[in-house]
């Protein structure tokens, strides 16, 4: 295993670096690099909005951390309108080309949801680099939507940030085995600074001596790209609020999309500049910003940094608009969605100036850098670079595919039962194509050879009969709306497992008292050759060879001819199968039980009777009937495979 380590190569990773914002989030993992120098060799690229001197020249802070900036990209055409956007995101792909091809990197690491980040995951997937994106997935109010879901299709990984953001992944058909459910970068650094010692020094060179914690506002307001007329209308009404509340205000620059100009005109017509209670910065670094959010009265606007990084403080929240409609808060967040006068705003300040909120962990606990390292670390490079996706259940298309033409899509299905063993090879159509049955050897180590044995020779022979077999069903089934139920790993349903007696025999799992040890075929085989050995299962009219085994046929019939053993055990196994479905009843509410198998005639009336006795009055009414399907245990064996494979159910 060493000499594997060894031999491995490193890891040549790009992370491109857009503005002060994406900065905060990717520089945790740019540090993660940098500290596994024997895994991985970093390449930073800066554009955008880092390199102009309006926004700070925030390309600046990059470097004080210590990190080489292999290329600088001005791809930023000024005029901050929707136009210049446009033409923002073109002069990067005219430039991005001759980057990449000179750096050539294993993994592209991408952020969020910006038009600069949009042109940096369309010239990688066009020159077959591959793409991790972080925190896709997630639901704001703006363009800013459809760039972040762009960006998912074209990336081949992802890094997100919440439970909901990974389902919304998956609901747009990403393949699961390639998200990471890591949390936000941001957070690993936020958590462990945010308690730091010096935090009344970072306010007082931002805000002056006179400031007290909890006692000034941090306001941060952009542009939303979509409704530029009205984002403008809420910043200056957002201002004359902040100006009547009459608190010391640290506020923010707007970045750099279309309508920040105007937003800047509106801040600059109001004097808030020149105002005493104002001090209006273009940048401060990520570490020095969340000690003033931390420690500040109130947050006000529509940062995503006021839904996010804040709920982690308990810092209460004003935010303003539409920008960040969609996103998960923590309870420290007041929405403002509209406004006509300052009245509102200056209303939501009046209740939220001053609060504490309970501290929110809802984007990350702070081990999200490991956690995309070690994701990183697992990327086979030599898999296909191609993305495939998991697309929803659809109508079968009439295939010209010549392997669908010519072959038949199929399932193995395997049924343990406790005389036999069954295999078999089922079609789409639920047709059983060829069956093998053998003997139940005694031991677990045998039985596991046969059933391989079994298996191998099946898929041996469906070669031959044209079979593509996509998997190997093992197991009982629940049926919600037509649905077969899988559960989160595939093994809903175990229904012979369900404990039924606290005191009853071993089962074959390790546990006691399940169904499957009292009431299966095997159980009721063990307890007919107890009864035997006893010398306590005779009875007049019962045809007993010394040559054959004893089965569980035996006790049935010896119970049906009066003898009160074999029934103890016939009524005990009735009554733990029937207290098991009744368990079932009471979760699941079906409308139907549906017994099969050699024993489930026999079961019908006594389940039916124990139902009635024991149940709940509104599940009484279930029917228990027997299932008329010529094999129904392989059938839905197989319909494990068959429904996943083809539905993709998650």
């Amino acid at each position: 295993m060493e000499d594997q380590n060894q031999c491995k190569r490193k890891l040549r990773v790009c992370v491109a670096t857009c503005n002060r914002a994406d900065y905060s989030k990717l520089a945790p993992i740019m540090f993660g690099l940098k500290s596994h120098p024997d895994e991985f060799e970093l390449e930073v690229v800066v554009l955008g909005s880092h390199l102009i001197d309006d926004y700070g020249n925030t390309f600046r802070m990059i470097e004080q951390d210590d990190f080489d900036i292999g290329s600088k990209l001005h791809t930023i055409v000024r005029g901050e309108d929707e136009a210049a956007m446009v033409e923002s995101v073109g002069l990067a792909l005219v430039k991005l080309p001759d980057v990449i091809q000179r750096l050539h990197p294993d993994i592209l690491v991408v952020h969020g949801d910006r038009f600069d980040a949009l042109a940096l995951a369309t010239a990688a997937a066009l020159m077959n680099i591959r793409i991790l994106h972080v925190e896709g997935g997630e639901v704001s109010g703006t363009i800013d939507d459809s760039i972040r879901h762009a960006i998912s299709k074209l990336a081949h990984y992802h890094a997100c940030c919440t439970r909901m953001a990974e389902q919304h992944l998956i609901a747009m058909c990403e393949d699961h085995s390639r998200i990471l459910l890591a949390g936000c970068p941001s957070y690993d650094k936020l958590l462990l600074s945010h308690q730091k010692e010096d935090y009344m020094d970072i306010i007082k060179s931002w805000l002056g001596d006179n400031v007290k914690e909890h006692d000034y506002i941090v306001a941060l307001q952009h542009p939303v790209t979509t409704d530029i007329k009205n984002s403008i209308k809420i910043y200056g009404l957002m201002l004359d609020a902040l100006l009547s509340f009459n608190k010391t205000t640290l506020i923010l620059f707007p970045n750099i999309d279309a309508g920040s100009k105007e937003m800047v005109r509106v801040m600059r017509k109001k004097g808030i500049e020149q105002h005493p209670n104002f001090r209006a910065v273009k940048h401060i670094p990520f570490e020095q910003f969340i000690q003033l959010v931390n420690h500040a009265g109130c947050m006000i606007g529509n940062s995503s940094c006021g839904v996010r990084e804040a709920g982690a403080f308990g810092t209460p929240v004003i935010n303003l608009g539409t920008r960040q409609t969609g996103r998960e808060t923590g309870e420290n967040v007041l929405h403002v969605r509209d406004a006509d006068t300052h009245n509102k705003i200056y209303h939501a300040l009046e209740l939220q100036f001053g609060k504490r909120y309970p501290c929110s962990k809802i984007y990350g606990d702070g081990n999200a850098v490991p956690r995309i390292l070690k994701f990183l670390s697992s990327i086979d490079l030599d898999e296909p670079l191609q993305k495939t996706f998991c697309f929803p259940p659809v109508k079968d298309p009439i295939s010209q595919d010549i392997d669908h033409i010519l072959e038949t899509q199929s399932a193995l299905a395997v049924d343990l039962g406790g005389t036999n063993l069954r295999v078999a090879i089922i079609c789409m159509r639920g047709n059983i194509v060829r069956k093998y049955t053998q003997a139940n050897p005694k031991t677990f180590e045998a039985r596991m050879q046969l059933i391989l044995k079994m298996c191998s020779d099946a898929m041996r022979d469906a070669v031959f009969l044209n079979c593509r077999i996509l998997g190997v069903g093992i197991g009982g089934g629940i049926i919600h709306q037509n649905e077969l139920v899988h559960g989160s790993t595939f093994c809903a349903a175990e229904l012979g497992h369900i404990m039924v007696s606290f005191d009853g025999p071993e089962c074959s799992c390790g546990s006691r008292g399940c169904i499957e040890s009292i009431a299966s075929g095997m159980a009721l085989q063990r307890e007919a050759k107890r009864l035997h050995d006893e010398d306590l299962l005779k009875v007049d009219g019962l045809d007993m060879k010394i040559s054959d085994p004893i089965t569980a046929a035996h006790l049935i019939n010896a119970a049906r001819l009066g003898n009160s053993k074999a029934n103890i055990v016939l009524n005990k196994a009735s009554t733990a199968l029937g207290m098991g479905i009744i368990n079932i009843l009471h979760i699941m509410n079906p409308s139907l039980v549906i017994l099969s198998g050699v024993l489930g005639s026999y079961y019908q009336a006594p389940v039916q009777r124990t139902i009635m006795e024991r149940a709940l009055f509104s599940a009484q009414s279930v029917k228990v009937v027997i299932s008329d399907l010529e094999e129904p245990a392989l059938l839905g064996a197989a319909s494990m495979v068959l429904d996943y494979a083809t539905r993709r159910i998650y």
